[in-house]
This record gives C-alpha cells, sequence and structure tokens, in this order.
C-alpha cells in the first residue's frame, strides 16, 4: 500500500504538537483551518473509523497545523502506517488560507 503524499509520520506529529503544548511560536494570528476534500476523503476512507480527531501542531516553518486522525467507535486515535491508518496533515492554516469575509474571521 502506498503512502499518500498528505501524511506525516507520527514522530513528526509528536514534534509538531509538542511544540504547540510548549508555546514555542507566540502570537494570535491562527484562527482556523482550511482542510482539504483529499484529506477527509482519506480519513472517511479508513476501514474501521468511526469519527476524526483533531491535535494541534506547528510545523518546521512555524505555521499551526492541524493534525488530522481517524478515531474508531470507542474513541481510540487510528494510527498505524502499516495498517494504513494514517497522521493527515493537509490543512491550510488562517489567516493564510482565509475567507477574509466570513463573520467568522471578522470577529
Amino acid at each position: 500500500m502506498e503512502t499518500p503524499n498528505i501524511v506525516i509520520t507520527l514522530e513528526e506529529a509528536q514534534k509538531r504538537a509538542q511544540k504547540w503544548r510548549d508555546g514555542s511560536v507566540q502570537g494570535n494570528d491562527f484562527k482556523g483551518s482550511l482542510i482539504s476534500k483529499e484529506t477527509l476523503v482519506g480519513l472517511m476512507g479508513e476501514d474501521g473509523q468511526n469519527g476524526i480527531r483533531a491535535y494541534n501542531g506547528i510545523d518546521d516553518q512555524g505555521e499551526y497545523k492541524l493534525l488530522l486522525v481517524a478515531v474508531d467507535s470507542k474513541g481510540n486515535d487510528l494510527i498505524d502506517e502499516n495498517g494504513g491508518f494514517y497522521i493527515y496533515d493537509f490543512t491550510t492554516p488562517c489567516p493564510t488560507g482565509c475567507d477574509i469575509n466570513s463573520p467568522l474571521y471578522t470577529l
């Protein structure tokens, strides 16, 4: 099975989540994330998934990211690259990918 190009490794996801939790990047520019259809289709197509969980993270360029994983019916994260359960990171943070006319953006 070929790994989709919109996934990241567990090690990279852990690094990004730790940066978020450490407060390594300051500021309050992060307003939301654009999640691609490709990411959602990939997550929803995973056998055994019952939902999606999002973790906050920061990549090496300092951009806020949502790290998305499928979740089973018991609420457990489904993370197993060999089994086809990936961590998806194909989100575009807002303000980079924003609808600047949205009432949620213009608060």
